[in-house]
């Protein structure tokens, strides 16, 4: 088994089975984080593939300064960000003070539920709710570097987070949970 040192040392230097190693390695995780921002699995594949070929043209760049993964991480989510924006039609823009529900709690548990569940439900989402959704609460961003990333304000992205949760909530109630 080769280490991750010697993918990226190979990966730097141009080697395709080290470059192979790294996306055998790391693919299938980099598809699950792709797959949440698109409803389309094409999509989502072609999102990872650009993914890759920015992480092989820039290896160099990779400074050992936090995990690798992290890096990779950062790449795949940046390079389906800007696919989605690429790609968008329709723009949701609400401004946080127009939201007239609430959500009885923000906090939802989703322990009780599979894998494959969550992710159905969450694609159902509609594309702007469901980005902003991935963005906070999966990947972790706060709302100044969501706007940041997608050109809007930090009150839309609270108001689509907001709303995301509403819809979840009402379609976990659906499911009589």
């Amino acid at each position: 088994m080769i280490s991750e040192a010697e993918i990226i040392s190979g990966c730097v230097k141009g080697d395709k089975r080290a470059q192979k190693a790294l996306y055998d390695k790391y693919s299938a995780k980099m598809f699950g984080v792709c797959i949440r921002y698109f409803r389309s699995r094409d999509e989502a594949e072609d999102a990872l593939q650009e993914g890759f070929i920015k992480i092989f043209n820039s290896i160099d760049k990779f400074r050992n300064e936090g995990s690798f993964d992290g890096w990779i991480r950062r790449i795949i989510v940046n390079t389906a960000l800007n696919y989605y924006k690429s790609n968008l039609k329709h723009y949701y823009s609400v401004d946080y003070q127009e939201i007239e529900e609430n959500v009885e709690d923000t906090k939802l548990n989703f322990d009780n539920f599979s894998v494959e569940f969550l992710l159905s439900i969450i694609q159902s989402l509609p594309e702007g709710y469901r980005l902003i959704f991935n963005l906070y609460e999966i990947e972790g961003y706060n709302h100044k570097e969501i706007g940041e990333m997608l050109g809007i304000s930090i009150n839309t992205s609270k108001s689509q987070l907001m709303k995301s949760k509403i819809q979840l909530q009402k379609k976990l109630n659906k499911k009589n949970i």
